[in-house]
């Protein structure tokens, strides 16, 4: 056998045993175990600069837990994880959910996202460990989901929402209008 066939030989050998790494994660889709009632607001997509607005406003790092309540398309938690944040998005319509996937999985930032498919109302989809909180819902929604928020978030969370206060009990600490709409604020006391 001439030297160059023992190498090709050798090298069949070996390569195989070397691990190949893995694709990147698929990204984590959970449904919950909760009903399939109807949602409680029209989808309305967030535009990316109201998001990035958000984003800053709470001033999200690679450091924070961001939970978006009512997720939609998956905008906002795509603006979280590409600040390096980890990100969970939380929406009852399937529809949504899939969206959401693809668009995270096109921006490549499903490593970072996790998705659930569930009612955001539902007390099993625990969100005491986000540092930050994301709503693109109604007033009354916002001011159904805010002393959850307020009881199950730790001190110093931060809480923004697009469009939508918490109406009079809860005022907001800062605000900012973006594109003709304003983004709203509040920490967690």
């Amino acid at each position: 056998m001439t030297k160059p066939c023992v190498i090709a030989l050798a090298a069949c050998l070996v390569f195989p045993l070397i691990a190949i790494p893995a694709p990147a994660p698929a990204q984590n889709v959970v449904e919950s175990n909760t009903s399939t009632r109807p949602r409680d607001v029209i989808f309305v997509p967030t535009r990316e600069p109201i998001a990035e607005a958000m984003m800053r406003l709470a001033n999200v790092t690679k450091d924070d837990v961001v939970y978006d309540l009512g997720c939609g398309d998956g905008a906002l938690v795509i603006a979280a994880a590409k600040r390096g944040a980890r990100a969970v998005g939380v929406d009852i319509d399937p529809d949504r959910i899939k969206e959401a996937t693809e668009k995270v999985r096109a921006a490549g930032v499903q490593d970072r996202v996790t998705l659930i498919r569930g009612d955001i109302f539902d007390p099993k989809i625990t969100i005491g460990d986000a540092t930050v909180v994301t709503l693109y819902l109604l007033q009354s929604l916002n001011e159904k989901l805010a002393p959850r928020l307020r009881s199950e978030l730790r001190k110093g969370s931060r809480i923004v929402s697009h469009a939508f206060s918490m109406g009079d009990a809860w005022p907001p600490e800062k605000t900012e209008q973006v594109e003709g709409t304003v983004v709203y604020g509040w920490t967690v006391q």
